[in-house]
């Protein structure tokens, strides 16, 4: 008989967290990866990671705080228990990290240096320099590589997922997948797959995510039968320095330092910014929202910068949209010490130093909260029941997604630090639940089932594949690049910062059509050896089913939430100069509100039929443990809407458990 085995899909924090966790309980574990696991995206992540701390708790910060920041960011879209695990184990995490020789900044008495992140009030962040993903990463590198000579784990870099393999029951038993050096496909047996491959950033062309993060790993699960969870939510991060290439990320951390965002008040004055004035300089952040400043959520901060460019026509330069995050008041000692790697990036693809002369940036697509969606089982105390086989699991039987590729923990915008722990919080406790499963499975190991069922899948894609290589270029044929180029172009306009209804349905007709136009595409590689340009064919046919999710989903919630905004649909503060009216306006704007709230604080769930094309219905959330309530950043009248909304729902019963993670669940799920 043979041994039981675990496939691990994607060698970033998630993946690798899982990998050392499983490892440590025994189970042997099969590692792939499209990259070298230390290139994997999460070494770009730079700014930090959060937990509550021994600083912010002399402030009187405490884990539900952290909660409560979360969810109130993340618009109450996530389901409440899962994320009040993770900020409970958030200060373990940073702890487990520090002993595993993750170089954290130090304050000069030896303690861990803490920054603000957009979204908080509180230090929570700890860091490593600007790298701290990098820094992260290498820390559980180097206990997957002991793991890994001691035969707990082995490692496939190179290696391209091509599908699940899934028995007559519907359960995973493994996965095909391709060697991208040999151009081999075959099968791998496992008894639980572990999906942590990372966001889709590439679907819309130019990101700050890197190139393997194409989506066609989690695609692939979907085309096979697993949900997908709030699609439409894409992050776009406030600071990136737009490239010809790509748009690189200028850290929320440069405004937890210090930084500032402004413009000049003239537009597109042509003066050095560093001779323009204070009293000439507009830090709009900071007038809209003087409680959290430069620090409001990415969110919040990205529309805000995106009208005062567009709208305002403030924008720095007049052929180019970008305002200044301005770095030069605090000490160049600083700087190099705390965001060092960040301003390297920002010299290197510029040419300018930005330590001396503020930095020109612009939004940019940084992060998918959507993605598969994973199950939980909820504690007595509002939490997870450790262990439990439910946690993280797909739709899918045996098949499981941590990390990015999973809808579970950021809602409808994810506050900056929080990746990096939900990706190394998701990879540890998806652990124990596939130990119970596998126990469960009483010892008989996927690799015993007949070979023929792994056979047919690894046909099946050896068809595929050399179908694609059948396309030899020719002059009628499709250039899968273009395409691509095209694609991008219409999701960076239909589905970002601001959002129309017109647009998303054109957009979805045209891609419709560019996935048409893809059938007809020709190769100009047909060979047998690292040929990337098949690979790169594959992936980019298996952007459409997750693109017409996004914009399907963000077509259908006619709503503003989260990084999901519509202007037709926007809820303005308390404009009226009358004080007689401002009662009554804001008891209208909460009973909007609440109206709003009923009809969509709800999860999209996304499947594909047999066509590819994306099915919708919905889902309660469960948020029993914090009642939603308006988010109000820099709202004209938020005072008095707040002491409004407080006053209903202080005459309110609590409210009962809904969502995945409750018994009742399958009562919550709303047809579309």
């Amino acid at each position: 008989m043979a041994k039981q085995r675990v496939m691990v899909v994607g060698g970033g924090l998630a993946g690798l967290a899982a990998a050392m966790k499983l490892a440590e309980l025994g189970i042997d574990v099969d590692l792939m990866s499209l990259t070298p696991v230390k290139r994997s995206h999460s070494v770009c992540a730079q700014g930090g990671i959060n937990s509550v701390n021994a600083l912010t708790r002399q402030q009187g910060d405490t884990e539900w705080l952290h909660l409560d920041d979360t969810v109130y960011g993340g618009d109450f879209l996530q389901h409440q228990p899962p994320v009040k695990e993770m900020v409970y184990w958030g200060p373990r995490i940073i702890d487990l990290m520090d002993r595993l020789g993750v170089p954290f900044n130090r304050t000069p008495e030896g303690f861990r240096d803490q920054r603000r992140f957009g979204g908080t009030l509180f230090k929570r962040t700890a860091f490593a320099g600007a790298t701290t993903g990098q820094q992260l990463l290498y820390a559980l590198d180097e206990q997957v590589r002991r793991w890994e000579a001691e035969g707990k784990i082995k490692k496939y870099e190179f290696w391209d997922f091509l599908a699940p393999v899934l028995d007559d029951e519907g359960a995973c038993r493994g996965c095909v997948a391709q060697d991208m050096v040999t151009m081999e496909i075959r099968s791998f047996p496992a008894d639980a797959l572990v999906i942590a491959s990372g966001g889709c950033g590439l679907i819309y062309g130019r990101s700050t995510m890197s190139m393997a993060c194409n989506g066609s790993a989690v695609s692939r699960a979907l085309r096979a039968g697993a949900k997908y969870g709030n699609a439409e939510f894409i992050q776009v991060h406030p600071t990136a320095v737009p490239g010809a290439d790509k748009l690189r990320l200028m850290s929320e951390s440069a405004r937890g330092e210090g930084g500032r965002v402004w413009v000049p008040r003239q537009p597109h004055d042509p003066r050095d910014p560093k001779s323009i004035p204070e009293s000439e300089r507009y830090y709009f952040l900071e007038e809209r929202d003087p409680k959290y400043g430069n620090l409001v959520p990415r969110d919040i901060a990205t529309r805000e910068i995106f009208n005062v460019c567009t709208h305002e026509g403030l924008s720095v330069e007049q052929d180019r949209l970008c305002v200044y995050l301005d770095l030069t008041h605090i000490p160049r000692a600083t700087l190099d010490l705390k965001l060092g790697g960040i301003l390297e990036i920002y010299e290197k693809f510029t040419g300018v130093d930005p330590r001396s002369e503020p930095m020109k940036i612009f939004p940019a697509v940084h992060y998918s909260m959507g993605g598969l969606w994973v199950d939980y089982e909820r504690a007595a105390d509002g939490g997870l029941r450790l262990g439990s086989p439910r946690n993280q699991q797909t739709s899918v039987p045996g098949l499981y997604a941590i990390g990015e590729c999973d809808y579970q923990y950021h809602g409808a915008n994810r506050l900056g630090a929080n990746s990096l722990l939900s990706c190394i919080f998701s990879g540890l406790i998806v652990a124990p639940g596939i130990e119970m499963r596998l126990k469960s499975l009483k010892k008989s190991s996927a690799a015993d089932l007949p070979a023929a069922l792994f056979r047919q899948h690894v046909q099946k894609q050896q068809e595929r594949h050399n179908a694609l290589l059948g396309r030899a270029a020719s002059g009628d044929g499709e250039n899968p690049y273009a395409i691509h180029l095209e694609l991008g172009q219409v999701m960076t306009k239909a589905a970002t910062v601001v959002r129309y209804n017109k647009t998303l349905a054109e957009a979805y007709d045209t891609v419709t059509l560019l996935e048409q136009r893809l059938t007809r595409c020709a190769l100009s590689d047909t060979g047998n050896w690292t040929n990337q340009n098949v690979v790169f064919t594959k992936a980019l046919a298996d952007m459409f089913p997750l693109a017409k999710a996004i914009l399907k989903g963000a077509l259908q919630r006619d709503e503003c939430r989260g990084a999901h905004y519509k202007p037709d649909f926007a809820m303005p503060g308390i404009e009226s100069t009358n004080p007689a009216e401002h009662r009554h306006l804001a008891e209208a704007w909460c009973d909007r509100f609440e109206a709003n709230t009923r009809k969509w604080l709800k999860t999209t769930i996304a499947t594909v039929d047999a066509e590819g094309e994306p099915q919708l219905s919905y889902e309660g959330v469960d948020t029993t443990l914090i009642p939603p309530r308006p988010r109000l950043y820099g709202l004209v009248g938020a005072e008095l809407i707040e002491q409004v909304w407080k006053e209903r729902q202080a005459a309110k019963p609590p409210a009962a458990p809904t969502g995945n993670g409750s018994p009742a669940s399958a009562a919550t799920k709303i047809a579309t």
